[in-house]
């Protein structure tokens, strides 16, 4: 059971729009998916509260650094993937959530200057990795990119995280309106009604792309090592 954690310091970054596009195409592939709400927003609880019930996705909406690790542990029996969002913060709960994932995604907005909060994540994991000497596998996505972006500019700031050895998801997920109306009507982009909402069918091909290519990231089965476990431990001792 893959465990996906999006990650930015900074809010506003996309990152919770990122999480429930990847739950949804996920689950409207037939895997099973569990998302944790650890966002005191609550964007996606809300979300699932106008929704209601849908086929393949629950959500759990009371995420804490004792309880997150007891939450992936009696999900791997039940789930395909899990898929964390968390604050728009850098704190014991963020690092918890990091050191249990199999991928950690770091919604980044599509443009050099609005990096920072990625960049504190960044620098988090590599800390992480140098003090448990372990690897966290990890990747930016852009977010939020205007369709004014040129591609000359989006493999400018690729070539920027590249330098520092970032892996960089080749689809960026755009600013479409119908993403947006996830969180205010509920429901899916499969839901939605094509009269109504404009460059649905562009939406959804991001959307799939985006899946499509986080699929592919994932490892078919992942053994932790000792050394994460140890630390872990660390890190629910000390919040």
């Amino acid at each position: 059971m893959p465990v996906i954690t999006f990650a930015n310091a900074k809010g506003g970054a996309g990152k919770t729009t990122a999480a429930l596009l990847l739950a949804t195409e996920f689950a409207r592939q037939g895997f099973r998916v569990a998302i944790l709400d650890a966002d005191p927003q609550r964007w996606i609880t809300q979300w699932h509260d106008i929704t209601g019930a849908l086929p393949n996705i629950q959500v759990i909406s009371e995420v804490s650094v004792a309880s997150l690790q007891g939450h992936i542990r009696s999900l791997a029996g039940e789930v395909e993937y899990t898929i964390i969002d968390l604050a728009g913060a850098r704190d014991a709960l963020v690092t918890a959530a990091i050191g249990l994932s199999d991928h950690v995604m770091i919604p980044v907005q599509g443009c050099a200057m609005d990096a920072r909060g990625g960049a504190q994540i960044l620098d988090l994991i590599k800390l992480m990795e140098q003090a448990g000497n372990v690897k966290i596998s990890h990747s930016v996505v852009l977010t939020r990119v205007a369709s004014m972006v040129t591609t000359r500019a989006l493999l400018t700031i690729k070539g920027l995280l590249a330098t520092r050895g970032v892996n960089v998801i080749d689809t960026p997920i755009a600013e479409r309106s119908a993403f947006r109306e996830l969180f205010d009507y509920g429901g899916t982009l499969y839901t939605m009604d094509p009269a109504k909402v404009s460059n649905l069918d562009k939406a959804r091909e991001n959307s799939r792309a985006f899946a499509m290519e986080v699929s592919r990231l994932l490892p078919m089965r992942v053994v932790r090592s000792p050394a994460t476990r140890n630390w872990l431990k660390l890190v629910r001792d000390a919040a």
